[in-house]
């Protein structure tokens, strides 16, 4: 199947996006809109996508200008440095192109940005001597991560990057020496996969602290002092637990401590609910990687990430741009599938993408101890909320939600959505639940309908913090949690006044969840925590709040 695609994905890359925008069938869709303003430098995430997607469109000129301007005004940003380099090196001029790269490089850009790239940008460099130099660097060490991510009571999987085509293994044991080791079989990372693969390593202990090192090809074990993880406790048994969950991670260097902030607090998971990295531009394969690119670079990131179990979801601005929806179709527009579901497959570890490439998205279950999680996808099927009967989630998801949550036996289940369901949140837009109120009502009258207690929802998309409770008549409330600024600049206003049981917005925050489940009456506490590491807020809900018992 993806061989017969090759030939249309060459073409569509060799084509202006300016063309496609007229030329393709939205298949239900709504268009997207990229930020095309040149003059919009209040938010630093996208002064070097607007540079971007002017050089990809063909209007170099204008995007050299405006990069240089804001160099003059920050001259010591080394992304500006990187994209002036980029600007050079697709004009042919390559001496000049390793000049900019190495003024980034001197002002803190990570080395494996200039593997990583877009290579397709690179390339024309690739033969200077700073190129063949810190290609040789990487040629056993991960251009990115090591990641943790989707992770058992016995098993583990971990993503890498590599500089070139390679096998890669991993080797988990007890303590830095790695004792009592268990080696994965390889996987290889391959230029299909944009040089990622996940590795995955079975045999382990419930509840145990690992450490673990990358090998890649013959090279040796790259073991790094971040480099260690908790296995998830016994599936099915009470326990107790941490995790962190927000969204809203725009690519603001001066905000990129807050993932330091994440990791002091020790969380055995972080789930990222949509947002993650802002790429605002689905027909441009070479933005989507971009945007991963700068953000997987980041030493504070790699370092959280290196220890910590991720989950992710994504939203508009990760799936299309802003307030999008992709229509019915599972291969329409065209770059539903071939490029975001695609590349976003690419660059995460979950353990499951929807039904893959016959019914793509990014919903799928998971557990930690005897918590359910549901992660939904609320962008990929989503259709014009101002339809006749609009839907969110697609016939195909819906069913399944309902299949997971019969079978879910968890003292709490967490659904987890990238828009909030509370209808206060964001005034009268029905980018949220509240444009999709009758599938709202079908989900919360099938947990009433079928006796399903328990479950506690969680939610992205508004920047700030919240918790809210939503009252059902004849049934017990759902409290929803709700966090949504990780790093962003941009800030909404907070909810207090529209009922929220509060709601943050002084300072970039995310929310820390801790369970409970070995208590008599088991709890889940919501508390948000600033990027400074102050808990400004904090709410408890206890089981018994959430219905009659458990089904078991």
């Amino acid at each position: 199947m993806f061989r017969t695609l090759l030939p249309l994905f060459c073409l569509l890359l060799a084509t202006s996006s300016d063309a496609l925008a007229q030329d393709y069938d939205l298949a239900g869709a709504r268009r997207p809109k990229p930020d095309m303003s040149l003059k919009r430098s209040n938010q630093y995430k996208r002064v070097h996508q607007v540079t971007l997607r002017y050089m990809l469109r063909d209007r170099a000129d204008e995007a050299r200008e405006y990069i240089t301007r804001y160099i003059d005004e920050h001259p010591d940003d080394a992304e500006s440095r990187f994209l002036l380099g980029l600007l050079d090196a697709t004009a042919g001029n390559p001496q000049q192109a390793a000049a900019a790269f190495e003024k980034a490089l001197d002002n803190g850009l990570p080395p494996g940005r200039l593997i990583a790239g877009p290579r397709e940008l690179i390339a024309p460099v690739r033969n200077e001597p700073l190129l063949k130099r810190v290609f040789a660097d990487y040629a056993a060490v991960p251009v990115h991560g090591p990641l943790v991510g989707h992770t058992t009571d016995t098993s583990v999987s971990i993503w890498v990057r590599t500089a070139q085509e390679a096998a890669v293994r991993v080797v988990v044991g007890t303590g830095p020496e790695l004792k009592n080791a268990i080696t994965s079989p390889p996987v290889t990372a391959r230029a299909e996969n944009d040089y990622t693969a996940v590795v995955t390593v079975e045999g382990l202990q419930p509840h145990t602290g690992y450490h673990y090192a990358i090998q890649i090809g013959d090279g040796p074990r790259q073991l790094r002092d971040d480099q260690h993880f908790r296995t998830f406790p016994t599936a099915g048994k009470a326990a107790k637990f941490v995790l962190a969950f927000g969204g809203g991670a725009g690519y603001v260097p001066p905000h990129e401590r807050m993932w330091d902030t994440i990791r002091e607090t020790h969380p055995l998971a972080l789930l990222l609910l949509g947002d993650n990295v802002y790429i605002d531009d689905p027909e441009s394969p070479k933005m989507q990687r971009y945007t991963y690119y700068r953000r997987q670079s980041r030493p504070e990131w790699r370092q959280l990430t290196a220890q910590t179990s991720v989950y992710t979801i994504w939203d508009d601005h990760d799936f299309s741009t802003n307030d999008s929806w992709g229509g019915p179709q599972i291969d329409q527009p065209f770059w539903k599938r071939d490029y975001a579901w695609t590349i976003y497959r690419e660059n995460w570890a979950n353990p499951g993408y929807a039904g893959g490439y016959e019914q793509p998205g990014c919903w799928y279950r998971f557990a930690i101890g005897d918590v359910d999680f549901i992660m939904l996808d609320c962008r990929y099927y989503r259709t014009n909320p101002r339809d006749d009967e609009p839907t969110m989630l697609g016939p195909v998801q819906m069913e399944w939600l309902k299949s997971q949550l019969l079978d879910c036996r968890g003292t709490f289940k967490v659904i987890c959505s990238s828009v909030p369901w509370d209808y206060r949140t964001k005034g009268d837009s029905r980018d949220t639940w509240n444009g999709y109120k009758s599938e709202r009502d079908e989900i919360f009258g099938f947990l009433a309908e079928h006796d399903i207690d328990g479950v506690v929802l969680m939610s992205a998309d508004r920047h700030r913090s919240d918790a809210w409770k939503i009252e059902r008549p004849g049934s017990y409330p759902l409290y929803e949690f709700n966090s949504s600024r990780l790093t962003n600049q941009h800030v909404h206003p907070t909810m207090e006044k529209q009922g929220a049981i509060f709601s943050y917005n002084a300072k970039q925050s995310f929310g820390l969840v801790h369970f409970d489940t070995t208590a008599d009456d088991p709890t889940v506490t919501y508390d948000v925590i600033s990027i400074d590491g102050e808990r400004v807020h904090s709410l408890t809900v206890r089981r018994s709040e959430l219905g009659g018992g458990d089904r078991n």
